[in-house]
């Protein structure tokens, strides 16, 4: 299968890229830093970039938290109008099958159960609750504490920032595309990947890379909160090799299907911190305090239905995934 990879130079695009070649399909990489002048928000490129392909993984994105709303229109432009030029494009040229890097980040806050009131979705943390390092939200209805649980897909979509936006509408874009040319649309919604290539410490980076940037520095990572926010971190080969399951596997036609894209193994930041800081040999994590808004308290999601479904599962373990990233070199060193 020909397969045009968006982004295919960046940190998970070019292991989609390695993946894809492993299991005997040709990827071509369409990427702003291999040629300027690949842009998925031209649409005359992206038609020539189109030609004699099966297939999309479309991993071009502006990532991450951001700067509040200052960045807002750039990530508009970048993951919503260009999934757009690109969707349209694969319209015009016949092509019919399609991965999108989706993210968990389109459930906002996850699972949670209060002992009274069952399944409940808390709103936005307030800034006087977090000012005071009042972290855990409460349950809405009591104001009790309540039990961080799995997400899954069926969750209502509740993004919390500006990129969490960009990515739900990413998915909702492909699911009419899926409806109007009969296509095939899956996304994968990535969990906090981590692995080699990852880019070095800037505003749109992950955790994993902010703590692997300041061990490189010799200075201890630095975790928000209380260190306790669970997240998945799931390493960037899994990641590849579902991009290429899905592809193989392909979905139902004329919608879209989303996955849920993760370890199955919930750690906490400052378990991640430690467990990375140990294998650097580097200084101890220091927990601050501080925190983001526009962060969430606790997502890790059930990924049981990309197993079932597509005959994914996860290879490399937390620790053994933090060891291999303590020793790899950052994109940008």
């Amino acid at each position: 299968m020909r397969v045009l990879v968006t982004g295919g130079a960046g940190f998970i695009g070019s292991h989609v890229v390695d993946a894809l070649r492993e299991r005997g399909h040709e990827p071509l990489v369409y990427d702003v830093r291999q040629d300027p002048g690949a842009d998925v928000r031209d649409s005359v490129a992206v038609a020539r970039a189109l030609t004699g392909v099966d297939a999309v993984c479309h991993q071009a994105a502006m990532v991450g938290l951001g700067d509040g709303v200052s960045d807002a229109a750039e990530y508009v432009s970048r993951n919503d109008l260009g999934t757009a030029v690109l969707l349209a494009a694969m319209a015009g040229a016949g092509v019919r099958r399609l991965v999108l890097a989706g993210s968990m980040v389109v459930y906002g806050e996850g699972r949670y159960t209060c002992r009274e009131h069952g399944v409940v979705r808390p709103g936005p943390r307030a800034v006087a609750d977090l000012d005071a390092g009042r972290f855990e939200p409460p349950c809405p209805a009591c104001g009790r504490a309540l039990g961080p649980g799995l997400v899954a897909e069926d969750a209502p979509a509740d993004p919390r920032n500006v990129y969490a936006t960009t990515k739900l509408a990413q998915e909702h874009l492909a699911a009419a595309w899926a409806r109007s040319t009969g296509g095939t649309a899956v996304s994968l919604r990535y969990h906090n990947v981590y692995g080699p290539r990852m880019p070095r410490d800037t505003p749109y980076a992950g955790v994993a890379s902010f703590f692997r940037s300041a061990l490189a520095r010799g200075e201890a990572p630095r975790v928000f909160e209380d260190g306790r926010q669970r997240r998945d971190f799931v390493h960037v080969r899994d990641v590849a090799a579902a991009n290429v399951a899905a592809l193989d596997a392909g979905s139902a036609q004329g919608t879209l299907t989303a996955y849920n894209t993760g370890s199955g193994e919930p750690h906490t930041v400052g378990e991640m911190a430690q467990a990375l800081a140990a294998a650097y040999g580097g200084p101890r994590p220091v927990v601050t305090g501080e925190y983001r808004l526009g962060d969430v308290r606790h997502i890790t999601a059930d990924s049981a239905r990309l197993r079932a479904e597509l005959g994914w599962k996860p290879r490399v373990g937390f620790l053994e995934g933090m060891r291999e990233f303590a020793r790899a070199g950052l994109r940008g060193e």
